[in-house]
């Protein structure tokens, strides 16, 4: 063999031998071979399992699936370069065979109601929105509207309520609807919407999951009933994570829980110092007693474990007063995410609902002094004290 092709040949394609990686190493190859065609035959005709071309899957991405199906319980997995890509996916799974008519929370990511608005609305699709905190709503819209697809998040983002599922999954199931649940917020720690009749259950691997600020990427946990449909459109529109993403998704995910629970703690210690602020009007957290969810929270949530999203309204504070309380922040981080090991504070009117109306966003309830604090794993006492000095400038 002359020295060109031994450049492309030499090293690669070793079988492998009894060493097994502590970790799941990151597989960046396109393409799989065998040494028999008929075993290629029957991994493309799905009669066993192995891969073939990584807009299919992946050693490292199917990794990644397999431990995040185990963690919401569900059938199987896909991984997308984004939580808006795989909220695309899923949306199209469940409409695929079903009424082209999607009921939707009426409090949802900004992000989220472009894709219906902008996107499956001019494609033909109806658009219903409705408040998923009140049943009587919910069961009069899902028999007028009869959906193909119902979309919730488990908390809303950015004023955290906090919808029954397992009820809001009984209409749906009893109208034909597949419900499709957002849980980035709750994470499977906290919520496993499936165990409470979700069919499908999407995050964010950016945020809670990958845990530190490094990693972009989406998923999509499905029930056995949607696997078919979930694998054929995946495998035909191609927003699969790459190996490398799904490597560090992995890596997060191993902290994940203990993160999570240092992020409910510190959120609780902050919304209570915020409650008893006298610049801070209100607060909104899913461990007050006065919460309007107090009563789904609490049957659904783990005690104790609230999540780590606190907002909150400035008294009296208008776009320039909420400007200068974010840039005097030192620790606190001015970002657009949350879910980060660090400390995460937006601003819902220029970023995350930038593209909402303002009269839309006044429905929400999204005022013009409301602020979304992503609380992080630092020492509470170190974030409460830059929120004080913060706050002193306003």
């Amino acid at each position: 063999m002359k020295i060109h092709s031994q450049a492309i040949h030499a090293g690669d394609r070793k079988k492998p031998d009894r060493a097994i990686p502590s970790t799941t190493p990151v597989v960046t190859a396109t393409t799989y071979l065998y040494d028999k065609v008929e075993e290629l035959d029957r991994i493309f005709g799905h009669e066993i399992n192995g891969f073939s071309y990584a807009r299919y899957d992946t050693p490292t991405t199917a990794a990644l699936e397999e431990l995040c199906t185990t963690l919401e319980a569900g059938a199987e997995s896909v991984a997308c370069a984004s939580g808006m890509a795989a909220l695309h996916l899923a949306l199209m799974t469940a409409l695929a065979d079903r009424r082209k008519t999607i009921l939707a929370a009426e409090s949802l990511y900004g992000a989220t109601i472009n894709l219906l608005m902008d996107v499956f609305e001019p494609m033909g699709v109806a658009v219903h929105f409705v408040d998923v905190c009140d049943m009587e709503a919910v069961e009069k819209a899902v028999a007028e509207h009869r959906p193909g697809c119902v979309l919730i998040e488990t908390v809303s983002n950015p004023l955290l309520r906090v919808g029954p599922i397992d009820r809001i999954a009984e209409v749906s199931r009893a109208a034909g609807a597949a419900l499709i649940v957002d849980s980035t917020f709750a994470t499977p720690l906290l919520v496993r919407p499936m165990e409470l009749g979700a069919h499908m259950v999407v995050h964010s691997l950016t945020k809670y999951l990958a845990g530190h600020g490094d990693v972009l990427g989406g998923l999509v946990v499905s029930d056995a009933g949607h696997l078919e449909t979930l694998h054929k459109l995946s495998r035909v529109l191609g927003p699969q994570l790459g190996a490398y993403e799904a490597y560090l998704a992995m890596r997060g995910i191993k902290t994940f829980a203990l993160r999570m629970e240092r992020h409910c703690a510190n959120a609780c210690r902050v919304a209570a110092w915020l409650a008893s602020h006298p610049k801070v009007e209100r607060v909104y957290y899913l461990a007050d007693p006065q919460h309007p969810d107090a009563e789904t929270v609490r049957r659904m949530f783990p005690e104790g474990l609230y999540g780590g999203m606190v907002s909150f309204e400035i008294r009296r504070a208008g776009r320039e007063e909420i400007f200068r309380f974010i840039d005097a922040l030192k620790m606190v981080v001015r970002g657009t995410s949350l879910g980060d090991v660090h400390s995460l504070i937006l601003y819902p009117v220029i970023s995350s609902h930038r593209e909402i109306s303002p009269k839309q966003r006044e429905r929400m309830g999204i005022r013009d002094n409301l602020v979304r604090l992503s609380v992080g794993i630092e020492a509470a006492d170190d974030i409460i004290a830059d929120l004080e000095q913060a706050l002193s400038r306003v």
